[in-house]
Formats: C-alpha cells, structure tokens, sequence
C-alpha cells in the first residue's frame, strides 16, 4: 500500500504560499490507517524506549494507537495552558508563527528513554522543541518517528545533524 495515495495536498492552507499535506484522508481509511500504524510500530523496533510521546493534536492520533500496541506510557506534549499540573514550557518557529507546548513536569524522568511521534516535520522547530521537553525533564530522546517529511524544509536533516534518530514513512516536499 502506499501511504502518499491518503494523503490530501491543499494549497494556500493555513496561509498563502503553504501546500498543506492532510493526514485526515488518511485516517478515515481503516486499512490506510492500520497500514501506517503498522509500519509505525514496526519502525520503533530499531530502538530502545520506555515511552512513546507525542505532539498535540495530529501526533496523538498516531502514537496512542502505537502506545496501545507496545504497551508502552503515552505521554502528550500539549499547547500552553492545557495541562493542569506543573509543567515545562518551551516556546517554539514554526514555519508560519510561533507556538509553546508543555510537559507535565512529572510524565518524564531520568531513567526514561521516549520515542516522539508527529503526523509532520517540516522545518524542525516543533519537533525540535518536543525534544528539549523531554531533555529538561532529564529523559532522553531514543528517536523520533514521522508520518510524513516535508524533506526540502529540511527538519529531519536539523535533527539528524543535531544527533537524532529519525524515521520517516512518506516524503514529499514543502511546496
């Protein structure tokens, strides 16, 4: 099966100039969706984790599944404001503005090795931010996995430069 047939290109959304690839179409196929879950889980066997995190809203979609599978603690890194307990805090570029995600500062602690799923990379910085969650928790990223890289805005090559394991099921480009 392959995986780029599900996903829906829409030009000038959220913003002009940007092609938005939409994992929605993706999702609503069950055979489409087991398919990438599949190979999600299939992928996490390359490394050594404890828990699977992942990144407010799309990534859930994914990894909760992926958590379930592996038994593994889900751990969601959410938008400012949205966790009730005492959180870390990073603010964050992306590609069209600016944004914080949060951790409870309680979800992840020295002895803890988390794999990062997200429904996209693009230019880095969210995933960039999501593994800074995770290392001023004192955890360590084991690897992050993508649905999709938008391979010319270079985000995996930024995390692969900086010295992280990335995986990446489908690649198009950013325009």
């Amino acid at each position: 099966m392959n995986l780029k047939d599900y996903i829906r290109s829409i030009p000038d959304y959220p913003k002009k100039g940007i092609l938005f690839r939409d994992i929605t179409t993706l999702i609503k196929n069950e055979n489409a969706f087991a398919e990438t879950i599949n190979q999600i889980v299939e992928r996490s066997k390359k490394f050594n984790f404890t828990k699977i995190a992942a990144i407010e809203s799309r990534g859930f979609v994914f990894a909760s599944a992926v958590s379930y599978i592996l038994k593994k603690p889900f751990i969601m890194l959410r938008k400012k404001d949205k966790l009730p307990a005492e959180v870390h805090s990073i603010d964050f570029e992306l590609e069209y503005g600016t944004a914080t995600i949060e951790v409870h500062k309680d979800s992840i602690d020295d002895k803890d090795s988390i794999l990062i799923i997200d429904d996209l990379i693009a230019t880095g910085g969210t995933a960039e931010a999501a593994a800074k969650l995770v290392e001023i928790s004192n955890g360590k990223v084991a690897a992050f996995i993508f649905v999709i890289n938008l391979f010319d805005l270079g985000g995996s090559d930024n995390l692969i430069k900086k010295k992280y394991q990335v995986e990446n099921l489908i690649n198009f480009p950013g325009h």
